[in-house]
């Protein structure tokens, strides 16, 4: 880790030098992967005057139009939209929404899958200076109403299938639908659609809005209810340079998101291959032998999945990946939940060197990226430490541990949220924000999460984290998946309950898993107990929800 003064961070406290400096090599590293190139005096004018006007975000749809102009922006299940269209059409929208009483600073919330209709909403609303609200996809009618009323909606774009979800919610500046499903060859005669508001709508370019545009990203709710995490735009090139300077993206290639793009792994790799000018392929449901079709015939660079998605395509067998030509394929960038070893030398198996796994959270952005030169040393790890990100390990009295020793992990970056909407936060040391986990470095500089910090247990005076009996039992051949909860015991104070889904094919017992764990790890963390159980409760984005195991535990 490099040496830097830390104190401040989060209020750009690191040394000033540094600061420069660090900008500067992302600049460089931008310009390298063709994000930042030569330009004509007249289009740097209008770029810049886009960027003056509506900031980063929404700027860099305008700035889209203006470098690529025709080139596909977004492949949908309805086709291509180019990136002056992608422009066009959102400037209609936020012209049409000003025009009936939409401010800067109001909530606009969205309940959308993977579809253009995203991103025009989102680039929409943030043309309009809008507090913009990422709603889950899977959340129960009743918590789409409680966190529309917490974050406080006035305005709502939704798909059609979650009409019934949404009775009761009437913000003031109206609901209106981004995929029409009775009328889907001509939903712009659906009065209340985004199409009925582009048609022979005003496409010039909507005035500056009084306040900067703002997202609010929701948290998984894997343990509670979910929490909205704000934070504003980007004023560092670093969110970007830093993850450039990792992974491979390149400018004008084709991005395959299976990961909706509400989660923060999702959104932010939507914005990336809309910053490079290249052609991002998504679908409203993920199935993984459609993904691994179309990869093939859209000659996809990447691949942006979370775990669970990634384990589903192998799930299809080798000789399926192995039959189509996936020579152009040279990144699968996974992230948003535990990425288990067996799975890291399946993945590396069938593709090749091309797996780069991000560390990070809703709240912190990324702190690590594990290239596949660290997987193929250390697949368990999550990588080293990106440039201008500051990872430290604390124990429990604060003081910071040297490599091997594990505690828990404070991350700081120009790119971390402003505290949840309900005003708590996370906990900090020396202006470093905690993620959550606890974990340690090796010699090397990789990090290595043992699990995290609310889930260890004490179970005969020793401490146990369920991860790492995960970890374990996810690499036995009869086991597909697996979750792992501390409970109450008489005897020990606290034991471990294991949820196992047996591989088809497979057979296993109670005992069978006693005695992996048995000959692997220490006796105190040998499960209690063993349920064997069909799937497990997943979010959309394959976080496995322990609260529902907890529960049915209870």
């Amino acid at each position: 880790m490099r040496d830097v003064d830390v104190k401040g961070l989060l209020g750009g406290g690191l040394k000033l030098g540094q600061r420069f400096g660090d900008e500067a090599y992302f600049a460089a590293v931008c310009v390298r992967s063709g994000m930042i190139g030569p330009e004509l005096p007249h289009r740097i004018a209008q770029m810049l005057l886009a960027f003056e006007r509506h900031g980063l975000l929404s700027g860099a749809v305008t700035i889209g139009a203006i470098r690529h102009g025709d080139r596909v922006a977004i492949r949908d299940e309805r086709g291509d939209v180019s990136y002056t269209e992608l422009d066009q059409r959102t400037n209609v929208l936020a012209n049409a929404w000003r025009g009936r009483g939409l401010e800067a600073g109001d909530g606009v919330a969205i309940l959308v899958r993977n579809h253009r209709g995203f991103l025009e909403a989102v680039f929409a609303a943030s043309k309009c200076g809008a507090k913009i609200i990422l709603l889950n996809t899977s959340f129960a009618g009743p918590q789409i109403r409680e966190v529309a009323e917490r974050e406080g909606t006035d305005l709502l774009v939704y798909d059609d299938e979650y009409s019934q979800l949404l009775v009761g919610v009437e913000p003031p500046h109206g609901r209106w639908r981004a995929w029409v499903d009775e009328d889907a060859q001509h939903p712009e005669n659906v009065d209340d659609s985004l199409e009925s508001l582009i048609d022979g709508g005003d496409p010039s370019a909507p005035p500056k809005p009084g306040k900067s545009a703002k997202i609010v990203i929701l948290t998984s709710g894997t343990t509670g209810t979910p929490k909205g995490a704000p934070r504003d735009e980007p004023r560092s090139l670093g969110i970007i340079g830093g993850l450039l300077s990792k992974v491979p993206f390149r400018a004008h290639e084709t991005t395959e998101l299976a990961v909706p793009m509400f989660h923060a792994l999702g959104f932010a790799g939507m914005a990336l291959a809309l910053a490079l000018g290249s052609t991002l392929v998504v679908r409203r449901h993920f199935d993984p032998e459609a993904t691994l079709d179309s990869l093939q015939e859209n000659e996809a660079t990447a691949l942006v999945v979370v775990p669970v998605m990634l384990q589903r395509i192998l799930e299809l067998g080798d000789d399926r990946v192995a039959a189509r030509d996936l020579s152009k394929l040279k990144i699968i960038f996974v992230s948003g939940s535990a990425l288990s070893t067996a799975l890291v030398k399946r993945a590396m198996k069938a593709f090749g060197p091309v797996v780069y796994n991000m560390y990070g959270s809703t709240e912190i952005a990324y702190a690590t990226i594990a290239r596949p030169d660290d997987l193929a040393n250390e697949p368990g790890s999550v990588g080293k430490v990106v440039r201008g990100v500051v990872v430290k390990i604390f124990g429990d009295d604060g003081r910071e541990l040297r490599a091997g020793e594990t505690g828990r992990i404070f991350v700081g970056n120009s790119a971390q949220f402003e505290g949840y909407t309900g005003g708590e936060t996370k906990e900090q040391i020396e202006g470093l924000m905690s993620s959550g986990d606890v974990g340690h470095f090796d010699r090397d500089g990789r990090l290595f999460i043992d699990g995290r910090d609310d889930e260890m247990i004490v179970s005969g005076g020793e401490n146990v984290f369920p991860a790492e009996v995960e970890e374990l039992l996810s690499g036995h051949e009869a086991v597909a998946e697996v979750a792992v909860i501390g409970v109450d015991d008489e005897k020990f104070g606290q034991r471990l309950k294991v949820f196992v889904v047996v591989r088809d094919g497979r057979q296993l017992t109670e005992d069978d898993v006693k005695a992996y764990v048995k000959d692997n790890l220490a006796r105190y963390k040998v499960p209690r107990e063993v349920v064997f159980i069909d799937e497990l409760p997943r979010n959309p984005t394959g976080k496995v929800l322990k609260r529902e195991l907890v529960a049915e535990d209870a």
